[in-house]
């Protein structure tokens, strides 16, 4: 059932999501004071509230996490966990907060295989079974209890008042629900909350949510506890062991956060901050980058058949590594300076350059068509379970902050009473060595399933610093899509002189290494698809685009924060 329903997704339901025209904005918008950049867009006014009633970067970002729970249930929420970079403009300090889920102490690592060792993908995708530890309160409690300016419950207001006076639905939302539909027949309760009488509400039609509105009221009150104890803890635990889970009260009270340093590189002059393992997206945008310095890539061009098969290369050298060396740094010894040092980055970029012809191997020789590969009919789903949020404050705060429940709607639970939508997050672990999770990527002992562990990520909130200060503020949903399109949003800004608008409306492309594909975006030329073709990659022109970038750019001569909102997506940016 699964297998046919994200075929479904895939064929479907994708198309339709990005498949009508886009209006690609060239201006951004611009702020002094404050700007908020969301993949949640309905949320983003509640974090200039908070901007304008005297808060930092951190109240706004908290309101707005909150917000996006409301107001885009089927891509973030309470149930789910996330990574918070935080850039403070006092002092220069940075940190990266890792509130992301964590596996029952009941996992282990065969779970999801059958009498026969294969595994099964259903089961690690929707369900009981599917459902990790939560931790996103807890990591915005403890963000905001260091660094936060305005009272805690203040920051949840905006989401409470959408909660109680509903949040029109949109296009977007309308399309999810659409796509969610044939599934949440199995999830009675996400069903009579997100539907209308069983059916895809019309547009403009008021979603509202008294139950999730009397959680966050406890979570005003009480912080993160009520989610670990007490009466919304048992609900969580009831439902996903009548679901076939093996989450226990214990699970729940033991979750803790973990803050660590945030992985730094260097490109160009500029100053790199991200978020290290379990995430991949830091080391690997880091490591991309690395192997693309020695080039000019602007004498190339941009979108250039060159310039894509150099990115794409370095693309598919960064991958690979992710699946062998990437994992929860808790449970695997990661070499994250390795991987991020500009020695190895030099090493891959050697494997870029091109050779004489007499030191090619022999399959290099003839035509590149021998390489070639059937055409996929479809491409990894989209990632419609996660959220970004940029913020950047006159002070000089900075916070990039993702969160997800991994895929649309999670496990497809919502605990009843709570209006929570749990995660599905145990599909990001590896279920076992090479075979592919919901999102095409593969994985090793690295990133096998383990007691209290965290599944690796894709997630990459990224914080750009420019003599110090911070410059860019960018990140963006859509599993490994979301390296990528933080990869192109810089290499635009930085390389291609592009502002901020225009480096998230350009077209997009995309390699993880396995399946060995390069993704292209429908607006790339026909050329440049022969010429990329003649090169040897196994070239596929999608029907979708990639990526939804939420991100700022400070003007450093003016200080004028300008917001890119990517045209993909229902994204917004609002400036103060």
């Amino acid at each position: 059932m699964w297998g046919l329903w994200l075929l479904g997704v895939l064929v479907l339901g994708l198309g339709t999501l990005v498949g009508e025209p886009c209006a690609w904005a060239a201006h951004p918008e611009w702020g002094r004071r404050g700007m908020v950049v969301s993949s949640a867009g309905p949320a983003v006014q509640s974090g200039r509230e908070i901007l304008a009633a005297g808060g930092n970067a951190i109240d706004a970002a908290v309101a707005v996490a909150f917000s996006a729970a409301v107001a885009d249930p089927f891509s973030s929420g309470v149930g789910g966990g996330g990574f918070i970079l935080i850039h403070l403009g006092t002092t220069g300090e940075a940190f990266a907060v890792d509130a992301r889920e964590v596996a029952p102490a009941a996992a282990h690592a065969d779970m999801y295989l059958d009498a026969e060792g294969k595994v099964d993908p259903e089961a690690s995708r929707l369900g009981g079974r599917a459902v990790a530890v939560p931790g996103l309160v807890r990591g915005l409690y403890e963000a905001h209890e260091r660094y936060g300016r305005l009272p805690w419950a203040r920051a949840l207001e905006p989401a409470l008042r959408l909660c109680r006076e509903g949040v029109p639905v949109g296009v977007h939302h309308q399309r999810m629900l659409r796509l969610a539909k044939p599934y949440l027949e199995r999830f009675p309760e996400t069903a009579r909350i997100q539907l209308l009488e069983g059916e895809v509400p019309p547009l403009g039609w008021k979603l509202v949510q008294p139950e999730f509105a009397r959680t966050l009221e406890a979570v005003a009150r009480r912080g993160p506890e009520v989610l670990q104890s007490g009466w919304i803890a048992d609900a969580i635990v009831k439902v996903v062991r009548e679901q076939g889970g093996a989450l226990t009260l214990e699970d729940l009270a033991s979750y803790r956060t973990r803050w660590r340093a945030p992985v730094r590189g260097h490109y160009r002059g500029l100053e790199l901050l991200s978020m290290p393992p379990p995430s991949s997206g830091g080391v690997h945008l880091i490591q991309m980058l690395n192997i693309l310095e020695p080039f000019d890539l602007a004498s190339r061009g941009m979108n250039s058949s060159e310039t894509i098969h150099l990115v794409a290369e370095a693309m598919k050298l960064a991958f690979a590594d992710r699946a062998f060396y990437l994992g929860d740094p808790d449970f695997f010894r990661v070499p994250s300076g390795w991987l991020t040092s500009k020695a190895y980055g030099l090493e891959l970029a050697e494997r870029l350059r091109p050779r004489p012809f007499w030191r090619r191997p022999p399959w290099r020789w003839g035509r590149a068509r021998v390489l070639r590969v059937e055409r996929p009919e479809v491409l990894p789903p989209d990632d419609a379970g996660t959220t970004h949020i940029s913020v950047l404050d006159d002070e000089g705060n900075a916070v990039a902050l993702t969160q997800t429940i991994n895929t649309l709607f999670g496990s497809g639970i919502t605990v009843p009473g709570t209006g929570i939508v749990l995660n599905n997050e145990m599909d990001d672990f590896a279920a076992a060595p090479e075979v592919p999770n919901a999102f095409g990527l593969v994985g090793f002992e690295a990133n096998a399933i383990a007691p209290g562990k965290r599944p690796l990520s894709s997630m990459t909130p990224t914080i750009v610093l420019r003599d110090g200060q911070p410059w860019l503020v960018a990140g963006s949903p859509m599993g490994p899509f979301i390296i990528t399109t933080v990869l192109q949003t810089l290499l635009n800004v930085i390389d291609f002189g592009m502002n901020i608008q225009e480096a998230v409306s350009a077209p997009r492309f995309h390699h993880q290494w396995r399946p060995n594909r390069l993704y292209l975006e429908p607006e790339h030329p026909r050329d440049v698809v022969r010429r990329l073709e003649a090169r040897g990659h196994p070239v596929h022109v999608s029907e979708f685009r990639f990526g939804a970038a939420a991100a700022i750019l400070r003007d450093p001569e003016t200080g004028i924060l300008w917001g890119g909102a990517d045209p993909r997506r229902d994204i917004r940016a609002s400036g103060l």
